[in-house]
């Protein structure tokens, strides 16, 4: 079980976001651990007002373990965000075993 999970948050125009995990970054294999992950990283798109994109996803393509993965593009867009700086979601395991997520920025230079 991973306990660290980063990936930058990559826009798709026109069609939502995309995670690129981090170097050493693996998602979790275990479909309770995914899911446990994916509700994370909502909550914290969402708290960084992130919000869903109109188009409509399609659960066949795009699934929990694609969008960790790196391999589907979700249906969620920014309102906005800050010049010069890219957007990473970064988790990690608390204590309880639960996944603590949070939106930072990295200056571009450092992406």
């Amino acid at each position: 079980m991973s306990e660290r999970y980063t990936a930058r948050v990559i826009e798709v125009t026109g069609e939502g976001i995309r995670l690129q995990p981090a170097e050493g970054s693996v998602p979790p294999e275990q479909p309770t651990e995914v899911n446990l992950l994916g509700m994370a990283i909502a909550l914290a798109l969402g708290a960084a007002e992130y919000e869903h994109h109109p188009a409509p996803r399609d659960p066949r393509l795009q699934t929990l373990q694609a969008l960790l993965a790196g391999e589907a593009v979700m249906p969620w867009r920014a309102r906005g965000g800050e010049p010069g700086t890219v957007p990473y979601v970064e988790c990690e395991r608390s204590g309880s075993g639960a996944y603590v997520c949070a939106l930072r920025r990295r200056p571009a230079d450092d992406a």
